[in-house]
């Protein structure tokens, strides 16, 4: 059995894990991360899986996230992951769905560790989790329509748009921005440069 099959599982597991808000969220990723699977090429089983469990620590409170991720699994977190409490449930999402779900699928633990700060040299199913988790049908926050038009177009101008919004967004907020959106975003920018 692949992880793929398990997603009736999954469905059970998101539900105890998420309150309403954030479990219609989850469905609804899982919707559009197929949607933009189809369109683009990748794994449809993936993106729903993925989809699906891409915030299943969300709602867990950021000192429970941080015991898990570094006590209980003994990684380590960097100064900017440290400084941004945001960060913590997609780093402690990829160490549950891998250690505790027993989930073994590399491309769909990345997905889900991957879906907030993006990085340089995503995969096909990394770049439609982290668009389909800005324009899933429950998104309604200034620019969503414009982001949603930007993945009609293509992944990358859908990737260009979303980290330049989360770059500007921390920016304002006066947060740290994670290395590996910066890298994500100079990759994008410097290959459409080169094309």
């Amino acid at each position: 059995m692949t992880d793929t099959d398990r997603n009736e599982e999954f469905l059970a597991e998101i539900r105890k894990n998420l309150g309403d808000y954030r479990f219609i969220h989850s469905l609804n990723v899982a919707k559009s991360a197929v949607e933009l699977a189809r369109r683009y090429g990748a794994d449809e089983n993936k993106a729903y899986t993925a989809g699906l469990l891409h915030d299943i620590m969300k709602d867990k409170k950021p000192d429970e996230l941080l015991d898990y991720i570094e006590n209980k699994n003994g990684v380590e977190l960097s100064e900017v992951e440290r400084s941004n409490h945001k960060l913590f449930h997609a780093i402690a999402g990829a160490l549950y769905v891998e250690k505790e779900l027993g989930v073994t699928d590399s491309e769909i633990i990345d997905a889900i560790r991957y879906h907030t700060t993006g990085r340089k040299n995503m995969s096909l199913l990394e770049k439609v989790i982290y668009i389909a988790d800005f324009i899933s049908d429950d998104r309604n926050y200034d620019g969503v329509e414009r982001m949603r038009e930007k993945a009609e177009i293509s992944l990358e101008t859908a990737m260009e748009e979303g980290l330049q919004f989360s770059i500007i967004e921390l920016s304002e907020k006066l947060l740290p921005i994670h290395p590996d959106s910066i890298d994500a975003y100079n990759e994008i920018v410097m290959n459409k440069e080169n094309k």
